[in-house]
């Protein structure tokens, strides 16, 4: 059972450090102190779900199915540059990040509806939570699989309450102006990036 769990924490761990747009959307909310808690709940709840979707056996078959990774790559390519263009165009502001409480403010309704979007639209979550993470716990013998499943939700509840919560301890050094830059130019390009890569692959 702890071996299967650990595994399952390993490769969770591996694949969603990773920066990318639900991650730096956590770091934005966590930073700016609005609805953290609601934010990484939502984070957490997709992860669980997806992660279980793919043990289940729903990752073998959206990978059978050509045309369904086929829209899948184009789509999350379209939607990987335009995240990546929003970064750059933000990193090139006059705009330093005020990580205050009450700044740039967002109801519960659009803070859920944000972090939805960075999560759902973003096609690498699911082929790292359902096609890759599923395939592995799949292939786990037994009752395996389900306990390398807890060991993947047990990582993510770890990694975003950590990146939400612990984000206010760099707010003083991200309210500079040229951190923010740097964070933004970083976001921008990595995007771009995984969007080429999904394009060439």
């Amino acid at each position: 059972m702890l071996a299967f769990i650990l595994k399952g924490m390993g490769m969770s761990a591996g694949l969603i450090m990773a920066i990318g747009s639900q991650n730096a959307h956590v770091l934005r909310m966590g930073l700016r102190k609005q609805h953290v808690g609601l934010t990484v709940m939502i984070c957490i709840a997709c992860e669980m779900l997806l992660i279980l979707a793919g043990v289940a056996g729903i990752g073998g078959m959206i990978n059978s199915q050509p045309v369904l990774l086929t829209i899948a790559r184009w789509g999350g390519a379209a939607f990987l540059i335009w995240y990546g263009v929003r970064s750059l165009r933000a990193a090139a502001s006059q705009q330093s990040l005020v990580a205050e409480a009450g700044e740039l403010s967002l109801t519960a309704g659009k803070a859920a509806l944000a972090v939805l979007g960075a999560t759902l639209l973003n096609p690498h979550t699911y082929l790292d939570t359902v096609v890759l993470l599923g395939a592995i716990g799949g292939q786990q013998p037994g009752d395996g699989k389900y306990w390398f499943a807890v060991g993947a939700i047990l990582n993510a509840t770890i990694w975003f309450a950590a990146l939400g919560f612990g984000a206010r301890l760099l707010a003083p050094w991200f309210a500079k102006p040229m951190a923010w830059r740097v964070l933004d130019s970083l976001v921008g390009i990595v995007m771009l990036m995984l969007a080429l890569n999904l394009m060439l692959g």
